[in-house]
């Protein structure tokens, strides 16, 4: 089992900055994609940024420009610094892992951490 632990989460005024973390740990093989997804209320779970172990990234529209993705392969731990943040960035914000073991992929999910922006 993989455990996914996000961090970083917060109240911020518009136009201020936040930094997600999330590590993974526990029975890891080979992580692949590490991503950020999140929710907003009473709107479905969407992809906000996802990076590849090679560090190949894709975000969402909404976002470009604003956020960057990173990650520590070493640490099995992905970022995401989103700056410039606006009102409709407020949502859950959701860690993705994909974890390869042999020539399965499984994937996990963190709890969620809310970000809320608003003066």
């Amino acid at each position: 089992q993989v455990q996914v632990v996000e961090s970083g989460g917060g109240l911020v005024q518009p136009g201020g900055s936040l930094r997600l973390s999330c590590a993974a740990s526990g029975s890891i093989f080979s992580i692949t994609t590490m991503g950020w997804y999140r929710q907003a209320p009473g709107k479905q779970r969407e992809l906000v940024a996802r990076i590849t172990s090679g560090g190949s990234t894709n975000y969402a529209d909404s976002v470009k420009g604003r956020f960057t993705i990173s990650r520590d392969n070493a640490k099995n731990t992905v970022y995401l610094q989103m700056n410039s943040l606006k009102p409709e960035d407020t949502a859950v914000y959701y860690c993705h892992v994909r974890n390869r073991v042999w020539s399965t992929e499984n994937e996990y999910w963190g709890q969620g951490t809310q970000v809320t922006v608003s003066s």
